[in-house]
């Protein structure tokens, strides 16, 4: 299921932002001032404007209450990205989601609207795309550039069944290497029939857990 994205900023970590989720198949709306970087990003989101994001009408506009997730991408403008996470939290957005670069950024940001704090590059960008994108993907640690492992909720036609009735390693080619429970960890027995309130731990291509989790 994709899920819809709008993206504020079109630097170097909006922009590998934008083009993860979008490879993904989900809904992105990137917005920066720069008409530059808006052209660019057409190619690879959904949609894209120009504007100022520290401008209250502008954001009505998008109707930001509408978004999955709303990703303040700033990094050159402190000023700029609090007042567009105050802006999107008094706006009714769902997640707030914001890029810092000092601690005293990222406390600022979370007292004033931001769910969610981090610094960022590419790869962190990467990660918390999938994360995001995917539903039912809490985390993700790739190991190179087709593996990785990913922390996911237990699929629904899974539970009350064990490894070998749900066929995982024939049907979708991954590997449980763990449950979490309560934040602890143990291994995976052939007999062990899964519960909703677990968390997996699997090894294996995106591709095959986003088909995993469909």
């Amino acid at each position: 299921m994709s899920r819809s994205f709008l993206i504020v900023g079109m630097g170097r970590f909006g922009k590998h932002m934008a083009k993860s989720l979008t490879r993904q198949g989900n809904e992105v709306l990137a917005i920066d001032i720069s008409e530059d970087r808006v052209n660019s990003a057409l190619k690879y989101v959904t949609d894209a404007r120009i504007g100022d994001a520290t401008d209250e009408q502008f954001l009505k506009e998008l109707g930001v209450n509408n978004f999955d997730v709303c990703i303040v991408a700033i990094g050159d403008n402190f000023q700029a990205s609090l007042e567009t996470t105050c802006l999107l939290d008094e706006l009714g957005a769902q997640y707030v989601f914001a890029r810092a670069n000092r601690d005293i950024h990222k406390k600022f940001l979370l007292r004033n609207g931001a769910d969610e704090v981090l610094y960022a590059e590419r790869e962190t960008a990467e990660r918390f795309a999938v994360r995001f994108g995917s539903e039912g993907v809490f985390d993700y640690f790739n190991l190179n550039d087709k593996y990785a492992i990913y922390e996911v909720s237990v699929p629904h036609g899974w539970v009350g069944k064990n490894l070998i009735e749900n066929n995982v390693r024939q049907k979708y080619h991954v590997n449980v290497l763990a449950l979490k429970k309560n934040s602890d960890f143990s291994m995976v027995t052939i007999d062990h029939r899964f519960t909703e309130d677990e968390t997996l731990l699997v090894m294996g291509t995106q591709e095959n857990i986003r088909k995993m989790m469909k």
